[in-house]
C-alpha cells in the first residue's frame, strides 16, 4: 500500500507537470472508486490546478475556476480534487492518445493534450471532489503529518496509549502518513521492539523513535519511494527504496546490523518484522 513517501513522490511529480494546466474534461468508467455520485464528479472537477498539498498519504489537488478574458472576478472559491492511492491506485500523467491500460478507472483531459490517469486494480483507492470546508474537515480527522510532527506532539500522542506501539504508528488519528513498511523500519532504526506499549515508551526512547520516523521517510522519498508490487510514480516508473529496506519482508534474512534472522509476527492482522536482539522486548 502507497505511503507517506510514495504518495509524497506522486505529488512532487505532479507539481512538476501539470501545475497551471486546466482541466478541461473527466472521464469516470468506473464509478467505485468515486466518493459521492460519478456524475457529479464528472462535472465539478475543472480549473486550473493552482496547488498540490498532501497531509499523510492524501493528495489534495486545488482547482481554481477557469477565468475567460474579459469575464468579471468573483472571487469564486477553489474546489479540490482530493486523492487516495489505496492499496493499488496509480496516478500517471501520460499523452491523450497513449493506449488505456486495463484498470484505468479516471482520466482528466489537459488543455496541452495530456491526461492525468488514475489506475487502481483491487479499487480501493478514492477520488473525491470537495469544497475548501470539506477537506479542513477530512484532514482534520488525521493526526499531525508524519514529516512535520513536532516532539512535543509526539510525545503527547503517544501518552498513556497502551496499544503496541507498531500499532500506534499505524493509527491515522495519531501520526498520519506511516504505514505497514515504514512503521517496521522505524521501529528497527530506533531498536524498539513492536510489541512494546506505546505509553511506556521512555522519553529517550519516544524521541529516538520520532527522529528514526522522520529519517526513514526522509530517506524513502530521496529514492522514490518503495515499490514492492503496484506503486509507481508519475512517468511510470518504480520507486527505489526498496533495496535499502532493513527488515520488511525480511523473513529469516540475516540483521543488517547484527546478523540475527529477522522475524515475523502478525500484529493486529498485519505482518510485522523485527531483528530479536536488535530490538529485545522489555
Amino acid at each position: 500500500m502507497p505511503e507517506l513517501p510514495e504518495v509524497e513522490t506522486v505529488r512532487r511529480g505532479l507539481a512538476s507537470r501539470v501545475l497551471g494546466r486546466q482541466i478541461m474534461a473527466v472521464e469516470v468508467s468506473h464509478a467505485q472508486v468515486i466518493a459521492g455520485p460519478a456524475e457529479d464528479f464528472e462535472q465539478k472537477v475543472r480549473g486550473v490546478i493552482r496547488r498540490l498539498t498532501r497531509k499523510g498519504k492524501a493528495i489534495a489537488m486545488e482547482l481554481a475556476p477557469a477565468r475567460r478574458p474579459g469575464a468579471p472576478n468573483h472571487n469564486q472559491p477553489p474546489d479540490y480534487l482530493l486523492v487516495r492511492l489505496g492499496m493499488t491506485g496509480q496516478v500517471t500523467v501520460v499523452p491523450r492518445d497513449l493506449p488505456v491500460e486495463p484498470h484505468t478507472h479516471v482520466r482528466l483531459t489537459l488543455e496541452n493534450g495530456e491526461e492525468i490517469r488514475y489506475r487502481d486494480i483491487r479499487r480501493f483507492g478514492r477520488l473525491r471532489h470537495c469544497t475548501a470546508a470539506e477537506l479542513e474537515g477530512i484532514f482534520s480527522r488525521l493526526g499531525p503529518d508524519a514529516l512535520s510532527m513536532r516532539p512535543g506532539e509526539f510525545l503527547e500522542a503517544l501518552r498513556g496509549r497502551r496499544t503496541p506501539v507498531k500499532n500506534w504508528l499505524l493509527n491515522q488519528g495519531r501520526l498520519a502518513g506511516v504505514g505497514n513498511i515504514y512503521a517496521d523500519e522505524s521501529l528497527f532504526a530506533a531498536r524498539i521492539h513492536p510489541l512494546t506499549e506505546a505509553g511506556r515508551l521512555e522519553r529517550g526512547e519516544a524521541l529516538a523513535l520520532r527522529r528514526a520516523v522522520a529519517a526513514v521517510l526522509r530517506r524513502a522519498v530521496a529514492r522514490q519511494g518503495t515499490s514492492l508490487r503496484d506503486y509507481v510514480d508519475i512517468e511510470g516508473n518504480p520507486g527505489r527504496f526498496a533495496s535499502s529496506l532493513k527488515v520488511y519482508q525480511r523473513t529469516g534474512e540475516p540483521c543488517r546490523r547484527c546478523g540475527a534472522r529477522i522475524k515475523r509476527i502478525v500484529l493486529g492482522g498485519r505482518s510485522t518484522h523485527f531483528c530479536p536482539r536488535c530490538q529485545r522486548r522489555k
